[in-house]
């Protein structure tokens, strides 16, 4: 059984895509609440009511329902995030709000009720609002200070509670996408490279800040970083093009060498000298970045290829790291072309580069899901087709455990069925979990199991070996 004892399987969410109640209890508004269209669409200057992340899917009133749910899949590990603009309603406050503190405290708490390990991420893609217009976010060396007082309160109060960390979610997907991944409310198309590069820098550091205060006051705790994988194949064997792919990935790697090996490498030091990029340091940087990561955390969805000739290829549809698509490869409805042995390439790649544990925390098929009668008379979906592609990916995680790679666990994305980060719909489901909510913002809000549900409690339950039987 390749699979090791204690491997963490289990599911992920993100705050803005599932809680709701996006101003009670003193919330303050994020980055999410003003873009109603997803990560493609225009930002307005105040929540509409066509956002449908404004309700999400009631998490915030529905936690205990639905991490039973979790639970009865078998869960041992649930990947979710903390609303910054819960705790710090505007950000740069100094005192938290309690009412936001004690949410969290009673969703880690029926997490631990029934086994499951939280693993929390500290931002995923919810910066707070005032935090973007008043410091056009992560450009603003302020931010650190901002970050940090954010960090050393959950801690404090969480220390207890949360064992697994992440930083930053797909931190990498700032150079694609500033505003929803750095807060920087500089429209996209008159962004500097420099300002891009120096946004950058702060989030390095505020990371690696948060990894040293966590070993010091959580010596038990294990601190990872989040980037967006995807694997970069050469569009043909001429050497231009290999050249081309290994470029490519440069740029988004990078982020994981700084948070492994603590220093900005050759190639990036390279590209910034012939950019005119001139990133500014502060005395301190340079010690604090050496403070390094326990383990490696990524998503997985796609692989892409690169062409030195931009007219060569179709443009792959869908990927948000752009890239050009490959001519083998099947495709969701979603334009996202499905490469399960691109997982065990992603596994295999970073830790022969970088030898730290890894966990795949986003893994999953969007897809628009039929309910229909079950046999006990509840309504479910038959999403074969869910199933199909997360044992594809699986059974890859599986040879790659072979091949010696160190894999802590697995949680696929969208656990339960939430608001699209990338269109903001709800058509477009993930979930193991059917919710009844429509993008008209109809719907009962009932909670279903479909049939992956009861296909991943047997995975789980088996520790893998069910993959073998089906």
């Amino acid at each position: 059984m390749a699979f090791p004892e204690g491997f963490l399987w289990g599911g992920a969410v993100a705050a803005n895509q599932c809680e709701g109640a996006y101003d009670e209890d003193g919330k303050g508004l994020d980055i999410q609440d003003v873009t109603p269209h997803g990560i493609m669409g225009p930002r307005t200057e105040e929540p509409t009511e066509d956002n449908l992340k404004l309700a999400g899917i009631d998490f915030y009133h529905r936690y205990r329902e639905d991490i039973r749910l979790f639970a009865e899949m078998g869960f041992k590990v649930f990947r979710l995030s903390i609303a910054w603009s819960r705790i710090f309603p505007k950000g740069d406050e100094e005192v938290p709000n309690e009412k936001g503190l004690a949410f969290y405290d009673a969703v880690f708490d029926e997490c631990l009720k029934y086994g499951i390990e939280p693993l929390v991420t500290i931002s995923h893609y919810e910066t707070p609002l005032h935090l973007s217009k008043t410091y056009n976010g992560w450009i603003d060396r302020r931010m650190i200070g901002f970050y940090e007082n954010y960090v050393r309160v959950i801690f404090d109060r969480y220390k207890g509670k949360v064992k697994y960390w992440l930083t930053f979610n797909e931190i990498n997907s700032v150079l694609q996408e500033p505003f929803l991944s750095g807060g920087i409310y500089t429209e996209k198309e008159k962004l500097s490279e420099q300002d891009l590069y120096q946004a950058v820098h702060h989030e390095l550091v505020a990371s690696a800040l948060a990894t040293k205060i966590a070993h010091e006051m959580m010596p038990e705790a294990k601190v990872g970083c989040m980037v967006l994988s995807m694997p970069v194949y050469p569009l043909t064997p001429a050497p231009d093009d290999v050249i081309e792919a290994m470029e490519t990935r440069h740029k988004n790697d990078f982020f994981v060498h700084m948070h492994t090996r603590g220093y900005y490498p050759g190639y990036m030091k390279r590209y910034f000298r012939e950019n005119g990029i001139e990133i500014q340091k502060a005395a301190e940087d340079e010690e604090i970045l050496k403070h390094t990561v326990d383990f490696i955390s990524f998503s997985y969805y796609m692989s892409v290829c690169a062409a030195a000739d931009q007219g060569k290829g179709e443009s792959g549809r869908g990927n948000l790291l752009g890239g050009v698509k490959n001519p083998y490869l099947k495709e969701s409805d979603w334009g996202w072309q499905i490469d399960p042995q691109g997982l065990r390439y992603v596994l295999n790649d970073f830790y022969d580069r970088y030898e730290k544990p890894l966990f795949i925390v986003e893994n999953g098929l969007g897809a628009a899901d039929e309910l229909v009668p079950g046999k006990d008379g509840e309504p479910t979906v038959n999403d074969d087709y869910r199933i199909d592609y997360l044992r594809d990916h699986l059974l890859q995680v599986e040879e790659a455990i072979e091949d010696g790679v160190e894999v802590m666990g697995y949680t696929t994305w969208g656990c339960i069925d939430l608001v699209s980060a990338s269109t903001a719909e709800l058509k477009k489901r993930y979930g193991f979990i059917y919710v009844d909510r429509n993008d008209d913002g109809t719907g009962t809000l009932n909670r279903y199991r479909k049939k992956s549900f009861y296909w991943y409690k047997k995975v789980i339950a088996s520790n893998g070996a069910a993959l073998e039987r089906q």
